[in-house]
């Protein structure tokens, strides 16, 4: 992998790095944010976002930005906002249409107390990075994650608009933040578990590698928390505006889900508990034929479950990236 660094003007001037400090205290703090891309023309319209953050003073920030495009075809647009960009901007081509390759070429070029994790096509509010520093010195987590909400044009489907399967709203199971997605997450870096923990890059090209990661992380010790005010918005594609394509993803979450239990007494019981749950959403499906959104609702439940049967079982996956 070729890693060329292009450098824009300093936005808060020069900041040393130093060891891990928490990002509530007045001492400098240094973060990177990490973005992959793969031939995004609204990559442009994330940076954007990245320029208008309210940061606090002792925050500085840095872009890195992977492509994962066999060749370097973003780097065209990193060098032209570079010139007068807010922050720095590093390009590291990552090629291989694997997402893991370019999310691990990221941590590789990282040097920083925090890492911040957000989508090419995704549009950050104003105090995002904010938020999460606020929670993280609020709480002590070593990851935090916000809310990623769709934006859905007029044209979508009503059940689909309502039902707001595209948004991803990380969850607590009991008082516990088991996992969440790179869309939207602060993780500590120097001096945490993060620094030597990578993502696997035999599930690059299936949904859930970050899932995964998050997973391993919370298993390493990590505390994760959640801020719910630490919001980016992402236009959803009108290839992902049907129930097919919505079907795959609730398959794929389970699958991902699944294979972050590792014991087989846990995988024997994840079995039981959502085989059962995908036959109840199933059999609700049924109940519902002739009603459009209650139909769809009880049958992406269920395929929910059914990819924490197959991933539990270790059935084979669809590929979603690279053919």
């Amino acid at each position: 992998m070729a890693l060329g660094e292009v450098t824009g003007r300093q936005g808060t001037g020069s900041v040393s790095r130093s060891d891990a400090v928490a990002p509530d205290t007045q001492s400098a703090c240094s973060l990177d944010i990490l973005m992959c891309t793969f031939r995004r023309p609204e990559l442009g319209v994330a940076l954007d976002s990245l320029e208008q953050q309210s940061l606090p003073a002792n925050v500085q920030v840095r872009v890195i930005i992977a492509d994962n495009d066999e060749t370097p075809s973003a780097r065209e647009l990193v060098e032209a906002r570079a010139a007068t960009f807010r922050f720095p901007l590093i390009y590291v081509h990552a090629p291989a249409r694997n997402i893991s390759i370019a999310r691990n070429a990221c941590l590789d070029a990282a040097d920083a107390d925090w890492v911040a994790f957000i989508d090419d096509d995704e549009i950050a509010e104003p105090d995002w990075l904010a938020e999460l520093l606020k929670r993280a010195g609020e709480t002590g987590a070593e990851a935090v994650f916000g809310p990623s909400y769709t934006i859905y044009d007029d044209g979508s489907p009503a059940w689909m608009r309502r039902q707001d399967h595209h948004s991803n709203i990380p969850v607590r199971r009991g008082d516990i933040v088991e996992t969440g997605h790179t869309c939207n997450a602060l993780v500590k870096f120097r001096g945490g578990h993060a620094q030597t923990l990578r993502f696997n890059v035999s599930r690059g090209q299936f949904q859930g590698e970050d899932v995964e990661y998050f997973f391993n992380l919370y298993r390493e010790g990590a505390l994760l928390e959640i801020a719910e005010n630490a919001i980016v918005r992402e236009p959803v594609a009108a290839s992902r505006l049907n129930f097919g394509w919505i079907r795959r993803r609730k398959f794929g979450a389970g699958y991902s889900y699944a294979i972050g239990f590792k014991s087989l007494g846990e995988r024997l019981r994840l079995i039981a508990s959502a085989g059962a749950k995908c036959a109840i959403c199933l059999g609700a499906a049924g109940l519902a034929l002739p009603f459009e959104g209650s139909r769809n609702y009880w049958a992406l439940r269920g395929a929910f479950h059914a990819g924490i049967v197959a991933g539990c079982l270790g059935l084979k996956e669809r590929k979603l990236y690279g053919g």
